[in-house]
């Protein structure tokens, strides 16, 4: 199951347990059950502390558990946790073995004080990358908490289970039997939906934060570029956002970010955090920007309002909010999201297996997504607004030997159709005018970008398409505010270019500030 490589880094964690576990399958007759014996069995050859028994009576077959000898598992995985679960595997494994978990001591203690039982069930897909941030919050917490359980299920493995809850995108999270969330979630997000009382707490700590030199607000490419600069000159700086990386988060394959041949977008938003984390910056994550009150005149405060009910004051703020993938605007598209309309093929692709699907956008990202759909689902029909396909030629020449791919172009997708789940679309031909309805499962758009700055069109100028306008130096309409990557006017939304531009905003800023100073 596992090679001699993966088996001696693997060995080598497992020395670090300091109190003896078990894993505990539950199994049937089914190929999976017989790898996911070799699989444990394997572990448990690797290390004293761990043991494996069969007889486990969990409710999913095949599955297994870990538990510390002598307790009951409270952390399942319903399914071979490979790929990019196989790290969730690992850290359960060493947490319920005693080794201390990478976690603020207020965060455990907050886990540590919850009440009731607390039972989250997780659905997955082992291709996406979003998912095992959400099992390993939710399994730390299991550990942490005897009143809290977890199960990480393979909706693939579980296609009847998933049906008849009518999941159609992962991660998806039941908490008690109920629909809890879905999609990326991070610890202190769950913690705050399942203890209200101290998200309010931590709201007002917030505001009680003294005043910085400069305030970041997004923590993408561009944020952190400027939040890197900003304390490296010795000011007070701070950075505030939903999720350290933004969307590289949602980016598998990055192949042009120069000096570093391959990488992919966790990989690499962990190493934007781990940089910034070297230097003086107070990180200030789970929070999103509302509101931006400029400073009246240079040398004053600026505030921003974040929707925890906290606010944050600064001399300059820098605004590096980023993108978000751009919806159709067409009725039916809200109504169907995660019911069969979908925005990222590698992490809901599984889900539609065997079934029909559209990809919508004839781009880079449109084409790879029909491309990898093609390998997973019965049918892809890729729609494109324009007479020709934008994407590279050499995708374009994959595209075109699939068997299973029909091209439909200079076609404008007009409505999403369902009932509980989608059912189908209906699209425009640009040149008869005549409507056509397509029969299928799922729709997944890929279209381009939208900018995150909402919640400043009405304080700053901006285009038509949403872009906070800036000078040359980053500068914005506002005294002492700046501006970085995907939300602005740059043009060629790109990482390399977001990270430059962080660092020429944050150079502005300290120049800023020293000509407004007292």
């Amino acid at each position: 199951m596992l090679d001699d490589n993966i088996k001696t880094q693997l060995q080598a964690y497992l020395e670090k347990i300091v109190q003896p576990i078990e894993l505990v399958a539950s199994l049937d007759e089914g190929e999976t059950s017989r790898e996911m014996r070799e699989l444990i069995r394997e572990i448990a050859a690797l290390a004293d502390k761990v043991s494996a028994r069969e007889d486990g009576q969990f409710e999913r077959r095949p599955s297994f558990g870990i538990a510390r000898l002598g307790e009951s598992p409270r952390i399942h995985f319903a399914g071979l946790p490979m790929g990019h679960e196989f790290t969730s595997l690992i850290l359960a494994l060493l947490q319920t073995g005693g080794h201390p978990p990478k976690a603020e001591p207020e965060t455990l203690a907050q886990i540590r004080a919850l009440k009731g039982t607390l039972r989250f069930e997780t659905f997955v897909s082992l291709s996406c990358h979003n998912c095992p941030d959400v099992v390993q919050a939710l399994n730390l917490m299991a550990v942490m908490n005897p009143g809290v359980s977890h199960v990480m299920i393979d909706g693939a493995l579980f296609q009847d289970e998933v049906e008849a809850r009518g999941i159609m995108a992962v991660p998806n999270v039941f908490l008690n039997g109920q629909p809890f969330d879905q999609g990326r979630m991070e610890l202190a997000g769950i913690l705050s939906k399942v203890d209200p009382d101290a998200a309010a707490g931590a709201a007002s700590i917030i505001s009680a934060k003294d005043p910085f030199d400069v305030l970041v607000v997004g923590a993408g490419p561009a944020g952190a570029a400027a939040a890197i600069y900003a304390a490296r000159k010795g000011i007070r700086t701070g950075i505030v956002a939903e999720r350290f990386g933004g969307q590289v988060l949602d980016t598998l394959a990055i192949e042009n970010f120069i000096s570093v041949r391959e990488t992919e977008g966790p990989k690499l938003a962990a190493a934007l955090e781990e940089h910034v984390r070297q230097y003086d910056v107070d990180m200030i994550a789970h929070q999103k920007a509302t509101r931006l009150i400029p400073a009246p005149q240079p040398g004053a405060l600026a505030e921003v309002h974040l929707e925890s009910g906290a606010v944050l004051k600064a001399r300059s703020v820098i605004l590096a909010t980023g993108a978000r993938w751009r919806e159709m605007n067409v009725p039916g598209e809200r109504e169907f999201r995660a019911r069969g309309v979908a925005y990222c093929p590698h992490c809901d692709g599984p889900l539609f297996k065997g079934k029909r699907v559209a990809v919508i956008g004839g781009g880079n990202s449109g084409v790879e997504a029909a491309i990898d759909l093609a390998g997973v689902v019965a049918h892809v029909t890729l729609i494109e607004f324009d007479p020709d396909l934008r994407a590279d030629a050499v995708l374009q020449t994959k595209l075109a030997s699939l068997p299973n791919v029909t091209i439909i172009r200079h076609a404008q997708t007009t409505e999403v159709t369902g009932t509980d789940k989608v059912d189908g679309l209906v699209y425009r031909d640009r040149t008869s005018g005549e409507s056509h309805r397509l029969d299928l499962e799922g729709i997944f758009v890929q279209i381009g970008l939208l900018p995150n700055t909402d919640f400043v069109r009405e304080t700053l100028d901006v285009t038509r398409f949403g872009e906070i306008t800036i000078d040359s130096r980053g500068q914005t309409s506002a005294h002492g505010v700046f501006a970085a990557g995907d939300c602005t006017t740059v043009p060629y939304k790109q990482i390399i270019i977001a990270m430059g531009e962080g660092a020429k905003a944050s150079l502005s800023a300290f120049d800023y500030l020293i000509r407004t100073s007292v």
